[in-house]
């Protein structure tokens, strides 16, 4: 009997993008934060063309604000949850969001990179599915948390993977259309 081998690259039709509350009051604190939002963006962009399911999360609105207008505008058909909980996981209908959408494989994004992105991706790894995790594409106000959260996640299970890696396995391959729709944003 054949053993089943497990899946090393990132494949869109199989995957979705989880953003993790890229507000407004949060993100200017955020070290190093307009890098991260490129590569957001960036990542925003491949999955609305490449049709890569998005889920969007809001840690308290109320006292850190809505998404980034940018953001917002590049995800407008995620399905977005305000939460309260670190994890998006331990917020009521969120799990059930992810298992509806029927991927197997999770890139995740967002800060801040040591509480609701680690918790998170700590839970998504712990439902059995594969993460891959941004590193440019995180951030916290101190650069060391988001080092230590990518370390804790990756000793947990995760790839630690850049925005251009996801990009590029999503595409597979030069001379599509949906290349060279995406090449001026990779740039």
């Amino acid at each position: 009997m054949d053993a089943i081998m497990p899946k090393f690259l990132i494949e869109a039709a199989d995957s979705c993008l989880i953003a993790v509350d890229l507000q407004e009051r949060l993100a200017p604190a955020i070290s190093g934060g307009d890098a991260a939002l490129r590569k957001a963006s960036l990542l925003l962009r491949a999955a609305a063309r490449l049709d890569v399911p998005v889920l969007l999360t809001e840690q308290y609105p109320k006292g850190l604000g809505g998404t980034l207008p940018e953001i917002a505008r590049l995800a407008h058909q995620a399905g977005k949850l305000e939460k309260i909980a670190f994890s998006a996981l331990a917020e009521p209908g969120f799990r059930e969001r992810l298992r509806a959408l029927g991927r197997g494989q999770a890139v995740l994004l967002g800060t801040e990179a040591h509480v609701c992105v680690l918790q998170t991706g700590l839970d998504i790894l712990s439902d059995g599915l594969a993460l891959f995790a941004v590193a440019d594409a995180v951030g916290s106000r101190d650069p060391a948390d988001a080092r230590a959260a990518l370390r804790r996640l990756e000793r947990a299970g995760a790839t630690i993977v850049t925005a251009e890696m996801v990009v590029f396995e999503w595409l597979r391959r030069a001379g599509t259309q949906d290349f060279r729709h995406l090449l001026p944003y990779i740039k």
